[in-house]
């Protein structure tokens, strides 16, 4: 991840909600359709079905994300555990949809707004909470995503940060950019 350097909140979760997202839709994209929906015991979700509770999560706590409670009446969030979108085409649309809440909600905040009241389940948070919520919820889902795809693919896995081995080879680099900054 490019830091970009903030003192913004706001600015900065943005960036990390655009990171989380990144790193899972780079490891969905080295699974096969059936890889998708595959899980590595009764007891545990599918990479579909993670991606599905996300969205169902996401559209319910950015929906009228200042005015209405996080936990919508109309979520059926058991439902999000069963049958996965028939497609990747589909789960990839509801993963869009859910993320598009997500951008519009926050990018509509100012620093003012972080200290408002906000309640999800019924229970007060300010902005500035309920948003560090989300984004611990999504970094553990995204993280799932990660080590299931990078089950799936064995020794065909491309690294999405620092390969194995490799951290001297890219401290050097870094340094060398650094240097030539000056």
């Amino acid at each position: 991840m490019a830091l970009e350097f903030s003192t913004s909140y706001l600015v900065d979760t943005l960036g990390l909600f655009r990171y989380y997202k990144k790193q899972a839709e780079r490891a969905i994209e080295q699974v096969s359709d059936e890889q998708l929906v595959l899980t590595l015991d009764a007891e545990m979700n599918s990479i579909a079905l993670i991606v599905k509770h996300m969205a169902g999560n996401m559209r319910s706590r950015w929906t009228d994300f200042l005015t209405s409670d996080g936990e919508k009446p109309d979520r059926d969030r058991d439902s999000e555990f069963e049958g996965p979108p028939e497609n990747r085409e589909a789960l990839m649309a509801l993963w869009e949809a859910g993320w598009q809440c997500l951008f519009e909600a926050l990018e509509s905040l100012t620093d003012a707004d972080l200290g408002r009241k906000v309640t999800i389940r019924g229970e007060a948070h300010s902005v500035m909470q309920a948003v560090n919520r989300q984004v611990a919820h999504y970094s553990y889902h995204c993280g799932q995503i990660v080590l299931l795809a990078k089950h799936f693919r064995g020794g065909a896995w491309e690294t999405l940060t620092v390969a194995r081995r490799q951290s001297g080879e890219f401290n050097r680099r870094v340094a060398e950019g650094s240097a030539s900054q000056r």
